[in-house]
């Protein structure tokens, strides 16, 4: 029989410790961590994210800000919001809610946004420290998926990980953290243009999907006994429910689970850990001033 890994019980926890070290540092006279936030339009799916951001901010004692731009905003006065919070030293981290409208390249802003203030863990300097081992802003899901496996107890050492999914946001630094001392695993990732890719993932010990189509995984990929980690987050319509749609996973959850150790849902799985990576990296950047 499978078990559920709980992202939101987990993230609950999480959220606990890190409103106590606020309370300390409030006691102690110094700073409270505040995170803020660009978000651009009026995209659902980045308001939703954006709200649940605001409400943990809260949750813990933090200051947050959001600042809200019009979809027909220019790539100048975005880069100019970016630059006065790079300068802003009432906040300790902020980010810039992705995706953004298409006339604007993500790139182009994400490094603009200052290292020591980049808590999404996206901009390259983060990312190079992260693959040396250096002290980083780590990506808020793959800290995420790595911190669900230390708090489950579920052991990496030398086991092998397949990642499906290549992006730089989940894919790549997830294959990074897993591989690194301390964590071991032996780590394969593979993608759309992968030949034999369901008999890759079917030799995998943890399986991490992460490739934004829902249900990809079946089955017939999964190992008997493996831990799944679904990192999918499609919208897709549903008649059940009072928005018309609901979230769906990269997973088929309900053939796949049976053959699994452990498993995560969607929602409640990986998604609540994001969030509290990226409250985790604003703590650090206020610590390390």
């Amino acid at each position: 029989m499978y078990k559920l890994i709980d992202g939101k019980q987990v993230a609950s926890l999480i959220k606990s410790e890190i409103a106590s070290e606020v309370l300390r540092r409030k006691s102690e006279g110094r700073k409270i961590p505040h995170l803020a936030a660009i978000l651009v339009g009026n995209d659902g799916g980045s308001e939703t994210y954006v709200a649940h951001k605001v409400k943990a901010c809260e949750e813990v004692g933090f200051e947050s800000t959001l600042i809200r731009l019009p979809e027909s905003v220019t790539a100048g006065e975005l880069l100019s919001t970016v630059k006065s919070l790079n300068i802003n030293d009432s906040v300790d981290g902020f980010i810039v809610q992705l995706p953004l409208p298409a006339h604007i390249d993500e790139e182009m802003v994400t490094n603009e946004i200052s290292p020591d203030k980049d808590v999404d863990g996206f901009h390259p300097v983060n990312l190079g420290r992260m693959m040396l081992g250096m002290p980083s802003f780590v990506s808020a899901t793959p800290y995420g998926i790595v911190e669900l496996l230390r708090r489950y107890g579920i052991d990496t050492a030398g086991r092998r990980c397949v990642i499906i999914g290549r992006s730089n946001i989940v894919g790549r630094p997830l294959s990074i953290l897993l591989s690194q001392k301390g964590i071991d695993a032996t780590v394969t990732v593979v993608h759309s243009r992968s030949e034999g890719l369901e008999k890759i993932a079917a030799e995998a010990d943890i399986l991490v999907a992460a490739i934004g189509k829902p249900g990809f995984v079946k089955a017939d990929m999964v190992k008997e006994g493996a831990v799944v980690i679904d990192v999918g987050t499609t919208r897709v319509s549903s008649e059940s429910t009072k928005s018309g749609w609901k979230l769906a996973g990269d997973v088929d959850f309900d053939s796949v689970a049976p053959k699994c150790s452990f498993i995560t849902p969607v929602p409640g799985g990986v998604g609540p850990m994001t969030i509290v990576s990226l409250l985790r990296n604003t703590l650090l950047a206020c610590s390390r001033k």
